[in-house]
């Protein structure tokens, strides 16, 4: 079983920045490849960014491509999305999201290869 607790949204004018983190427990983190979706209501959650076990090799929606960057850390079982220029239209719900098993190397971009899925983090961007 994995635990996946995320934190750090809020309410941020247009043109801001925000830090999520999720802290992760349970297996051993270096073996879970690992994800942020996100949310609104009526909409499927979508892709925003997702990292190889390693954190070498990460994949954007093209959305937030050059304002988000996605990092982990497999020492301290910490994953990050670091969002900046943030826009009216990142409004959701943010989630975290882990993978196990999974393959060296490869990210996952389809919320049904997730096995373990945080509370959700609200992000909130005023114009």
């Amino acid at each position: 079983q994995v635990q996946l607790v995320d934190t750090g949204g809020g309410l941020v004018q247009a043109g801001g920045s925000l830090r999520l983190s999720c802290a992760a427990s349970g297996l051993t983190f270096s073996s879970l490849a690992m994800a942020w979706f996100r949310q609104t209501p009526g909409k499927e959650r979508e892709i925003v960014a997702s990292i190889t076990r390693s954190g070498i090799t990460t994949y954007y929606t093209d959305a937030v491509k050059g304002r988000f960057t996605i990092s982990r850390d497999n020492a301290k079982n910490m994953l990050y999305l670091q969002m900046n220029s943030l826009k009216p239209e990142d409004t959701a719900v943010y989630y975290c999201t882990a993978k196990v098993p999974a393959s060296n190397g490869a990210y996952y971009t389809n919320s049904r290869s997730y096995n373990y899925w945080g509370q959700g983090t609200q992000v909130t961007v005023s114009s």
